[in-house]
């Protein structure tokens, strides 16, 4: 009766019995224990005869009769009917059961005379950590001494399995008996030999994984030895003999020591006799070693004449004119070249300005000619002629916008082909973020604080009598830039700059901070810009040759030299599934509305200033970190690890979670996040430690490390990444430029017009690593100006002129290596 009650009430006995009745039923297959792996469920088995019913029962708990699958059919041999009764345990079955040993499933089968059980089987979740416990150290043994090298495999389930690979080749302990590989997981070698030098890994593998380790590299050397001496030489003229030996037996091989002693032995072979004789053949051989050396001291005087006399000569006529010092840029002292000229040079400051500035207000840190007085005398400084004090006038205009333009921008420039310019500004919304500054002759910089925007407008780009109020915008709703039939993904965000009839003489140039993992082979990265319809238009390729725009792209940003205003966006599209975009993994903890509940919030967002700047709950527990996502098409998984037990409880359903591959993919600068709910068990458990892995399937993973104080407090809003002092977002003048403004015009004046060496704007590009799309400098009507304002972009984040400095040193060793001028040489710009 028992047996028939666990029976569905809709299901009716069995028409006909076992043909062999009396019996009690008998297993033919019991379940056996089994592991997950990653989230595939698996599959329990059991088969009996004779049984009217077989069911599961899990962790003392009967599995619902819906969960069965089952089959019957008659054994051949013995007549008997046999039942085959199957069901399915899940990852999270198993994660949310919290029992006092591993989840466990039998079964219990029934016949006309009671019921059997079978043994238990065990489900446990397999994994393999990355970590080794403890990788191979290298060695360092003499010959024929031993090798012990240790490995400790990642902790898994089931325990993973060590094999030993040396110069990636697997190592056989069966057919050598010098070597064990039994003794706990470590590699032993009794007795060392030559060949038993290399490149040593430990191999841990399971069902789930398989690990490598770091490589020990195990060296075994030779100390050398002596062998037996020679037989003694012939007695010399000079009354001895000598004898020999080789550090040969053996020979000091794989860094091994050398013999110790001396190789060679000489003694006297006639009993003192010929002393005399052996002192005066040594004088007279002193006396000619005298007389060489004499000589050999004046023809080396000669030399050392001459050379400096052709150098002297040399710097004469070099002096001043071509040869670069690099110290002319960054404020060195090189050496006194020319006693007879000492100038005090003052040289203007420049400044680091990254994405933010300093605040104008604290101690007018923007000084732009503070007095540094630097003691020069280098030929570059010389030939610039930086020998006072350069002076920045700044008119004032009664007119804050160009003559016969007003404020409605209804002003309108001509169009170029290709391009087309908005006939009214753009209106900001609420989902902007909005910089503006007014700009005249003398230039400057724009700034969208924390997004990785700039805008650097050039010197002399606006005429002396006019001035500009310039804005940039950064949009911080999702994009339509991006084309979804195409496959293309935003790389960075949705920049404007305006107004629409901005008329400047020479490009400016836009940086925008990207996510892409640069590459040629993987990517086809476009420029794209906003027509009047408001729809996007591709404005070139990276790859493209164009007169029009120029594009360098470096690892975290893209430089732009723009001629047009108007709404940017950089799109991609992968070529291959190598393409990877740069992610940005933060990890948030709060208290929730219970005393005892804690949340732990994971955000997964583009690697940009821009799309990190959304404000978030909580407290940062850890340091944003970076995972490169393949474009591979697979998911994103987010879980957590080694909670302590016993002092918390994961709410169920939470341990593991997974963002599909085009929700990260296609996220577009919107951030991504999901959430960990916690439970203390005590009030007073204050501290809370685990990881947060975040992986892609196939791919990268980066572990984020957890350990908190559990308080009150920590239920305040906070940035989710900001740099609170940047309040100043625009720049006017010279401040806003690294290259002191004469410094910047020698170089121009040098560079723009070719001479017979070959020095000209071209070189220039070249050294500074802009080598692509010449032909779109060549258009412009200082080509070197342009060249430097790249550079201004490029290098905004840094605090010096390291680079610049470099390239134009190399230029002046080149230059010093050429022969003396010819009269035909036309004269240099900085002579």
């Amino acid at each position: 009766l028992l047996g028939l009650c666990v029976l569905d009430h809709h299901e009716a006995l069995p028409e006909s019995l076992p043909s062999v009745a009396g019996t009690l039923p008998h297993f033919v297959q019991e379940p056996e224990d089994a592991y997950i792996i990653k989230s595939n469920p698996i599959k329990l088995r059991c088969r009996a005869a004779p049984a009217l019913q077989i069911f599961f029962k899990c962790n003392g708990e009967w599995v619902h009769q819906s969960q069965h699958e089952s089959r019957e059919r008659v054994d051949e041999g013995t007549g008997l009917k046999i039942r085959e009764v199957m069901i399915n345990v899940s990852r999270q079955q198993v994660e949310d059961f919290h029992g006092p040993e591993d989840y466990w499933c039998l079964c219990v089968a029934w016949s006309h005379l009671g019921t059997s059980k079978s043994r238990k089987a065990t489900v446990r979740i397999a994994y393999l950590r990355k970590n080794f416990e403890q990788d191979p150290q290298g060695r360092e043994v003499p010959i024929k001494g031993m090798i012990v090298l240790h490995c400790r495999p990642p902790e898994g389930v089931p325990a993973a399995e060590v094999e030993w690979l040396k110069n990636e080749e697997p190592v056989s302990a069966l057919n050598d008996d010098n070597i064990d590989t039994r003794a706990d997981h470590n590699l032993i070698i009794n007795e060392a030999r030559l060949s038993d030098s290399g490149n040593y890994t430990c191999l841990a593998s399971n069902i789930v994984a398989k690990r490598r380790s770091a490589s020990a590299n195990v060296v075994v050397f030779v100390d050398g030895g002596w062998g037996e001496w020679s037989e003694w030489t012939a007695c010399s003229p000079e009354c001895d003999r000598q004898r020999s030996r080789e550090c040969s037996a053996p020979a000091p091989r794989h860094g091994g020591k050398l013999c110790e002693g001396a190789g060679q032995a000489t003694e006297n072979c006639t009993g003192g006799q010929c002393t005399q004789s052996k002192s005066l053949s040594r004088m007279e051989g002193t006396n000619d070693v005298a007389l060489y050396s004499g000589l050999a001291a004046g023809v080396i005087a000669v030399c050392i004449l001459v050379v400096a006399v052709t150098l002297y000569r040399k710097n004469q006529s070099e002096y001043g004119v071509d040869v670069i010092d690099s110290s002319a840029l960054t404020g060195g002292n090189p050496l006194l070249l020319n006693s007879s000229m000492q100038p005090d040079l003052t040289v203007g400051r420049t400044y680091s300005s990254p994405i933010c500035f300093q605040d104008l207000m604290e101690k007018e840190l923007f000084d732009p000619l503070p007095d540094i007085k630097v003691k020069v005398q280098s030929s570059f400084m010389v030939s610039l002629g930086v020998a006072d004090r350069a002076e920045y006038h700044v008119k004032a205009h009664p007119e804050t916008f160009p003559r016969g333009l007003n404020r409605d921008y209804s002003s309108m420039e001509s169009q170029k082909p290709g391009l087309l310019t908005p006939n009214a500004p753009v209106t900001p919304t609420k989902t902007q973020l909005r910089t503006t500054g007014v700009f005249g002759h003398l230039g400057g910089r724009l700034v969208v604080p924390n997004t990785g925007v700039s805008l650097l407008v050039p010197h002399g780009a606006a005429a002396e009598d006019a001035s500009w109020e310039m804005y940039m915008m950064v949009n911080t709703e999702e994009s339509s830039a991006h084309s979804e039939e195409g496959n293309e993904i935003l790389l960075g965000p949705e920049v404007t700059y305006g107004p629409p009839g901005l008329s400047l003489s020479c490009p400016v140039a836009m940086t925008i901070a990207h996510c892409a993992e640069v590459s040629e082979d993987n990517w086809n990265i476009r420029l794209k810009r906003k027509t009047q319809d408001n729809k996007w238009e591709e404005v070139m390729s990276m790859e493209d040759e164009t007169t029009f725009c120029y594009c360098l792209l470096d690892s975290h940003s893209c430089h732009l030299l723009l001629e047009q205003p108007g709404s940017y966006a950089l799109v991609g599209e992968p070529l291959t599934e190598s393409a990877v975009k740069k992610l940005k993994m933060a990890v948030f903890g709060s208290m929730g509305s219970s005393s005892l509940d804690y949340s732990l919030r994971v955000y997964c967002v583009d690697d940009t200033p821009h799309a990190f700047q959304v404000s978030r709950g909580g407290q940062l527990l850890e340091e944003p970190k970076t995972l490169r996502f393949r474009g591979n098409a697979f998911n994103l998984q987010v879980s957590i690890q080694d909670v302590p037990q016993f002092l918390w409880n994961i709410k169920p359903f939470t341990t593991c979670q997974e963002f599909s591959f085009s929700h990260v993919w296609c996220s577009n600068q919107q951030p991504l996040h999901c959430a960990f709910s916690l439970e203390r068990y005590s009030p007073s458990t204050t501290q809370l430690s685990c990881k947060i892995s975040v992986r892609q399937v196939k791919g990268d993973e980066q572990i984020l490390q957890v350990y908190t104080l559990v308080a009150e407090a920590e239920k305040e809003q906070v940035p989710f990444f900001t740099h609170s002092d940047c309040t100043v977002t625009s720049q006017t003048g010279p401040k806003a430029f690294k290259i002191p403004y004469s410094i910047r015009q020698r170089i121009c004046a040098t560079f723009d017009t070719a001479n017979a060496k070959g020095k000209d704007w071209q070189l220039l590009a070249r050294k500074l690593h802009i080598e692509r799309n010449l032909s779109y400098f060549a258009k412009q009507q200082s080509p070197s100006a342009v060249i430097l304002n790249l550079w201004e972009a490029q290098h905004q984040d840094n605090s010096d002129l390291d680079s610049l400095a470099s390239a134009l040193e190399e230029i002046g060793k080149i230059h010093s290596k050429s022969p003396v001028k010819t009269p035909e040489e036309p004269k240099s710009d900085f002579s």
